[in-house]
């Protein structure tokens, strides 16, 4: 297969840890051909397909200079087999307007994953909402009074932005209250920007974990992200600690429940964050932890990945 994957720069990448990497490793592994480009690089001109300036690379295996460019084109993203979308967060104007190009070129013709239209449609905070059975106590406004009414009610709670990412702008309130005031003020704008608030968890001391779900399946193994240090965050990304795990019979329900209604709607990939036994976030932008598992278990997330692609492809 010819494969286009829109990211961030590869020049970013750290590659001992990095999912995209791990995806284009497996398919060049299998034969596929590796192409690559960030959202800006997309273009739509008036009566032409939607084309991208983009770069086919080739996998070193060397960790100083992990890739190398074979050529530079432009060319239609229906020249494609697949598009496979990992461009991180957040999402933000520039991320909505890249999955508009990526829905026309689907309707070009193009395969894309995840669905351009799945991932607007399922914000990675307010996903959740949808499955109440597994969530815990969960808010979401903008409005002061509703949020310290809240807090009132449960004592210990989580306030969180819907557009942050890696644990980003997290604040944990206790029972006295002890700036709630100023929080709500730093993270809804005085008003003008909603924000999630959830009862605190105290589970989150075994971690926040990570479980993927591939074409409407769960991998059998999830990565508990364990804060560290006094932190209330287990993100990677905030110094947490990844320790990887068989899924517990509770993580198992709320994957092969939500998983295939999701891979119904165009989603591929996601990645179910669940502290204790409560989903907290549903990732749908670049869920990660490919190789964190993979290296603690064996178990190659990036080979069941391919597969799903491939039979996608194949239809």
């Amino acid at each position: 297969m010819n494969l286009l994957f829109v990211a961030d720069p590869l020049e970013s990448f750290k590659v001992f840890k990095d999912t995209t990497f791990a995806m284009m490793r497996e398919a060049q592994r299998r034969g596929h051909f590796v192409a690559t480009c960030e959202p800006q690089d997309v273009m739509w001109q008036r009566g032409a397909r939607v084309t991208a300036h983009v770069r086919d690379i080739v996998l070193t295996g060397r960790p100083d200079a992990w890739f190398g460019v074979r050529q530079a084109r432009t060319v239609a993203l229906t020249d494609f087999d697949a598009i496979v979308m990992r461009k991180d967060p957040p999402f933000d104007s520039e991320y909505f307007y890249a999955t508009h190009l990526l829905a026309q070129a689907e309707r070009d013709g193009a395969r894309v994953f995840n669905k351009p239209g799945a991932l607007r449609d399922h914000p990675e905070k307010l996903a959740i909402m949808e499955f109440p059975q597994f969530i815990g106590p969960t808010l979401v406004t903008r409005d002061e009074v509703d949020i310290k009414r809240f807090h009132v009610e449960h004592g210990d709670i989580i306030l969180k932005p819907l557009d942050g990412m890696g644990g980003m702008g997290i604040f944990r309130v206790g029972p006295d209250g002890l700036n709630l005031g100023a929080i709500i003020e730093t993270l809804n704008r005085h008003g003008a920007q909603s924000l999630m608030v959830q009862k605190f968890l105290p589970e989150i001391v075994d971690g926040d974990k990570r479980i993927l779900v591939i074409g409407g399946k769960p991998v059998p193994y999830c990565l508990a992200r364990i804060p560290q240090g006094g932190e209330v965050r287990g993100n990677l990304a905030a110094g947490g600690k990844g320790v990887a795990q068989p899924l517990s019979e509770r993580d198992r329900l709320i994957a092969e429940s939500i998983g295939p209604i999701l891979h119904g709607r165009g989603l591929l990939l996601i990645g179910l964050d669940v502290i204790g036994d409560s989903l907290t976030e549903i990732n749908v932008t670049s869920p990660t932890c490919f190789q964190e598992i993979f290296d603690q278990t064996g178990f190659d997330v990036a080979a069941m990945f391919m597969d799903a692609l491939e039979r996608a492809v194949r239809g």
